[in-house]
């Protein structure tokens, strides 16, 4: 079975027919010449300069055709091409009566033509004449549909960069704000104003911010020069790097808006520091609810998470679900860190050591770090392990099931009698089998009421309009295949005791037919009428290489039928392949054998690209949580300078100080570490539902490394901030802190 394609005009506009030798593409149409494609080729023992008979005509081999634009590699297995000059069609006598003709004819319009207002004049036209159209504009679209996985992924990512650096700037302001109370305090004893202080802070932060966002600019600009290059192996096209001075607008804009928006909320506290704070140290607190202003900097905060979220997704339920989330995440770490100071004074060891009580009570003194470091930590390992979770989602999700073992070879068109003979063949060649699958060719009659007529007569029916023309190739067994599961409904594998008959639908098909769990469905089996019942719907996974079925019959209905069967295997080699073929098509020439190796090839090259950008971005966004983490827990170490040259100036020796040190933020990096990965798992699993329509992926493995490694990071900057202090004099330091 091959397709007989007689080519005209210039086609391809776009592209070329990739032929062996090359330049046979183009020569095979100058004379009684044809194209063959490869896998038919390959079964044939066939060579260029050999002939073929098409029809009447015998044609020399003017090339071997690897590739030609528009060409579905599926399509090309089922029945290899084979391209032969139209003027040359009459005479192969295959365009009669009786014959399955399928007409294409490609335009390509200038520049100038309003596509979007032509189709929409000849639309109803197509229509009325059963004809379909497609544009380059509707190629691009459902490329873009079948990679919609990976957009989605990599418009978490830029989420997640823009999180993390909020995170960052917002734990960063915190403590800076903190360590200039004494400043703000000073410059309050000399006059100066609440509101005035809070401007000259903001001004500085949002000057450092721009400052910050056009050195990131400018680095992101030069990184990505290099990109292509480095992507050059694993993108399928090639990419030009250019400077898109309006990306670099947006950065710059972000950066400051994260900066300002983000130091709003430690800052407006600079507004109520008492002159009195020169002599009294403590930083003053001050009820939420005694100032409406944090509210409304609270509000624009997640007014600004929404709106970017939504700027990214470009849907509004799952937005302000997303938005939800981060908000209910903040607050819990906040709890937990409530908890964590409340727990300690409740429950404080008063019998332990010195050094552990000491550690401990750090955890809730006055210019303790706990809540931004769990906050900031927390946040952060959340985000990082989500990122591990959904890239193990999508990773799974791209590649095929059994993919290093996966079938290649379809044998179709077996008949009854042949099916033991064309498994001993296959054994021969220590071919793996499952069995035959049989299939019966049936059309649909009527499903409830509704008929083909019934639905010409009445446009408001949501049927699909060729559901009583096309043929219906069915198959009956009493399971379920690993490639299915029921959504609705109850499957059963035998005819019912009262002879009712009910079969299994696939979800998506009696979906866009409004078929439902119950509807009556008649077939017509060569003349043989079969009412049945819709007993339950399947979600099939079409992406395996295995038999699918629309519609699934119990055993007891069909066996008697006229039908031909399916085999699937694994074919090894070329040469394996090849050997197999020719004995096949000696042996039985009826049988159709599909060849899929070229085509898993390339879905399997695809796939590597894919998931290599998928690492590639997410190891980026990790590498950026991890520095957002470290630059939180370096900045806190002025927290503990006063209490450490207090305990050196008692006495404490350095042995001491470290270890007070190494359990405070052992403390602090554990539970947070532990609060967000356990986070992560929830954000994970709404993720992997609600944006990726996937199941969801538990990988504990990685969970546990950024656990440990967050843990590690914390306690060892934390000790690196207490060098500085053991390592100098307290009289020295006392001096810088004055």
């Amino acid at each position: 079975m091959v397709q007989v394609r007689a080519l005209g005009g210039e086609f391809p506009y776009y592209g070329i027919l990739e032929t062996v030798p090359a330049t046979a593409g183009k020569s095979f149409r100058n004379g009684q010449a044809a194209l063959v494609d490869q896998t038919m080729m390959l079964q044939f023992g066939a060579a260029v300069g050999d002939t073929v008979k098409v029809g009447n005509v015998s044609f020399v081999i003017a090339g071997t055709l690897i590739n030609a634009p528009g060409q579905t590699g599926l399509s090309a297995s089922v029945a290899p091409p084979v391209y032969i000059p139209l003027q040359y069609l009459e005479q192969t006598g295959l365009a009669q009566k009786g014959s399955r003709i399928a007409t294409q004819f490609f335009f390509k319009f200038d520049k100038q033509v309003n596509m979007e207002q032509l189709l929409d004049k000849i639309e109803p036209r197509l229509d009325i004449e059963g004809m379909s159209y497609e544009t380059v504009e509707t190629q691009k679209q459902n490329t873009a549909r079948s990679l919609q996985d990976l957009t989605n992924f990599l418009s978490l990512v830029s989420f997640i960069a823009l999180l993390l650096g909020c995170v960052g700037v917002a734990s960063a302001i915190n403590i800076y704000v903190k360590e200039k109370i004494r400043s703000v305090a000073i410059l309050r004893c000399l006059g100066a104003k609440g509101s005035q202080a809070f401007l000259i802070y903001l001004i500085q932060i949002v000057v450092v911010g721009f400052l910050g966002s056009l050195a990131g600019a400018a680095l992101g600009t030069i990184i990505q020069q290099f990109l292509p290059i480095a992507f050059k192996d694993f993108l399928p096209i090639k990419v030009t790097a250019e400077i898109s001075w309006s990306a670099i607008g947006q950065g710059l804009l972000l950066g400051i808006v994260i900066s300002f928006l983000f130091a709003l909320s430690p800052l407006v506290s600079i507004r109520k520091i008492s002159p009195l704070n020169t002599l009294r140290l403590s930083f003053q607190k001050f009820s939420l609810f005694k100032d409406p202003i944090k509210w409304l900097v609270y509000l624009l905060i997640i007014l600004f998470i929404w709106g970017f979220i939504y700027y990214q997704i470009g849907e509004i339920p799952e937005s302000i679900g997303f938005s939800i989330v981060i908000v209910v995440s903040f607050l819990i770490l906040v709890g937990v860190a409530a908890l964590l100071m409340w727990a300690v004074r409740r429950f404080f060891p008063n019998r332990a050591s010195y050094l552990w009580r000491q550690g401990l009570a750090n955890l809730y003194r006055p210019n303790n770090q706990t809540t931004i470091l769990i906050v900031a930590i927390g946040l952060g390992t959340a985000i990082i392990c989500t990122l591990f979770s959904v890239r193990a989602i999508l990773l799974k999700r791209i590649e095929l099931t059994a993919r290093d073992n996966r079938s290649n070879t379809i044998l179709f068109d077996i008949q009854p009698s042949q099916t033991d003979s064309v498994i001993a063949l296959a054994k021969q060649f220590n071919l793996p089998i499952d069995g035959a699958v049989p299939i019966v060719n049936m059309r649909l009659e009527k499903v409830n009421n509704i008929t083909s007529e019934t639905l010409r007569k009445d446009s408001t029916i949501k049927m699909w309009r060729g559901a009583f023309d096309r043929e219906y190739r069915v198959t009956f067994r009493d399971s379920l295949t690993t490639s299915e599961k029921i959504a609705k409904g109850r499957w059963s594998g035998k005819v019912d005791a009262s002879g009712k008959i009910f079969v299994s639908l696939d979800e998506n098909f009696a979906k866009n037919n409004s078929i439902k769990v119950g509807d009556t469905m008649i077939f017509n089996v060569q003349g043989s009428v079969i009412s049945t019942i819709v007993g339950s719907l399947r979600q099939v996974d079409w992406g395996r290489v295995q038999t699918n079925f629309l519609v699934v019959f119990p055993t007891g209905v069909l066996e008697n039928a006229p039908q031909f069967h399916v085999l699937v295997t694994r074919v090894e080699n070329k040469d394996q392949s090849a050997k197999f073929q020719q004995q096949l098509v000696q042996k039985f020439p009826n049988v159709t054998i599909i060849d899929l190796s070229a085509v898993l090839n390339i879905v399997s090259n695809i796939i590597d690209k894919v998931g290599f950008i998928i690492r590639f971005m997410a190891a980026f966004s990790i590498f950026t949580g991890l520095i957002v983490l470290i630059a939180s827990v370096l900045i806190s170490k002025y927290q503990r300078i006063q209490e450490s040259v207090l305990l050196r100036t008692l006495g404490a020796s350095r042995k001491q100080i470290f270890y007070i040190t190494a359990l405070e933020y052992f403390f602090l990096g554990a539970l947070a570490a532990a609060t967000g990965m356990f986070m992560s798992l929830g954000i994970s699993f709404l993720v992997a539902k609600f944006m990726f329509q996937t199941e969801f992926v538990l990988k504990w493995v990685p969970l546990l490394i950024v656990f440990i490694s967050v843990c590690f990071l914390t306690v060892f900057i934390g000790l690196l901030n207490s060098r500085a202090v053991v390592t100098r004099p307290p009289l020295e330091i006392l001096r810088e802190e004055v």
